[in-house]
């Protein structure tokens, strides 16, 4: 069998892959740095291969283009980072709401505010924890290369579908912007039929998108529902990746670039004669929840390493807790650590307890 293609291209570009064999039908974008490049090429790819593109005046509009077309059957998608994720936050509210399935490509930059264009991790509360007003959730997958922008866009419509809800690609300016060979998807998939939807023909005719619950106890239901869906998702899908976690005694939980370097420092520690392991969530909701629990029954530290102010160490703790010590490495602001920092961290505290 001959090896298959593959093409150097950079995580942003991608995307664009990804969806396009998963069979997006419709983007709707602004420009935004570092997510600029899916835009870019969705007006290019999607308008050659007979879909549909639009850029919008703004991010606002852009979510509620999204809502329509969702709702009217269409497998859409958007991207975006920092500033525009908050202008889309209502929107995501209202899609959630009206349980209408979409892919959000959220490639995270510095902040708040302006911030600048270099990576951060922040965005993890707003889009792990809902983001917008009410109480609810989004699928979020956590890639870690060009190869993984390409793989979770691809599988993000088939879930999005599934599950009638908005799968979010978290991912960071490192990986939205680097080039590695990715392997394209052969099969195309294409969305079926909903039944919920309105396809302005006769059949969909009664059919009622909304989020509009005006009677209390309506709300509440629907509320429940929504709550007994995502208990359902935690249940049936959560992906992660392990590197020595069986006999960690430290035990590093990190995700996009992130665990990019922690895997590069688990590698030195190991020829060092430190057992350090590396948890990788390539989905953060769900997240994987007793599978850090049962390795932090063995491990002498569950150590946290992300770009933002703890934001996951806060679940990681909150899991950990009662089980064994836990600790934080954060950087702010644009500010990537090296192998070696991270490295010598852990070190030192190898070093603090062997004495």
């Amino acid at each position: 069998m001959s090896e298959k293609v593959k093409q150097l291209i950079k995580g942003n570009e991608a995307v664009i892959y990804g969806a396009l064999m998963g069979g997006a039908t419709h983007f709707f974008g602004y420009p935004i740095t570092p997510a600029s490049e899916i835009a870019h090429g969705a007006a290019r790819y999607f308008t050659l291969s007979g879909r549909h593109f639009l850029q919008a005046e703004s991010e606002v509009a852009v979510i509620n283009m999204l809502y329509g077309a969702a709702g009217a059957g269409a497998r859409v998608m958007t991207a975006s980072s920092g500033p525009g994720m908050s202008l889309m936050a209502e929107g995501l509210s209202y899609i959630a709401g009206a349980e209408l399935p979409c892919v959000v490509v959220d490639v995270q930059r510095a902040g708040p505010g302006l911030g600048n264009i270099w990576p951060e991790q922040s965005d993890y509360n707003i889009t792990v924890k809902g983001g917008g007003h009410g109480n609810y959730k989004s699928i979020v997958m956590a890639p870690h290369s060009a190869q993984e922008m390409c793989d979770f866009t691809y599988q993000a419509f088939e879930l999005a579908d599934k599950y009638r809800i908005t799968v979010i690609i978290l991912a960071d300016a490192y990986i939205g912007q680097m080039m590695e060979a990715v392997e394209i998807p052969e099969k195309l998939l294409e969305g079926e039929r909903k039944d919920w939807a309105l396809y302005a023909d006769k059949e969909s005719r009664e059919n009622l998108v909304t989020s509009i619950l005006m009677d209390p106890q309506l709300q509440s239901e629907h509320n429940w529902k929504l709550q007994d869906k995502y208990e359902r998702i935690s249940r049936e899908f959560c992906l992660w990746d392990e590197l020595e976690c069986d006999d960690a005694e430290y035990l590093l939980v990190a995700y996009g670039i992130s665990s990019r370097i922690c895997h590069s420092a688990v590698e030195e520690l190991r020829k060092k004669g430190i057992k350090a392991g590396l948890l990788r969530p390539k989905t953060l909701f769900p997240f994987p929840e007793e599978r850090l629990k049962e390795l932090a029954g063995s491990a002498s530290k569950v150590i946290s390493a992300e770009l933002s102010n703890g934001q996951m160490a806060a679940d990681v703790e909150r899991l950990c807790g009662g089980i064994c010590p836990t600790e934080r490495l954060c950087w702010l602001g644009g500010i990537v650590p090296s192998v070696q920092e991270i490295s010598e961290k852990i070190e030192s505290w190898a070093e603090g307890e062997s004495k």
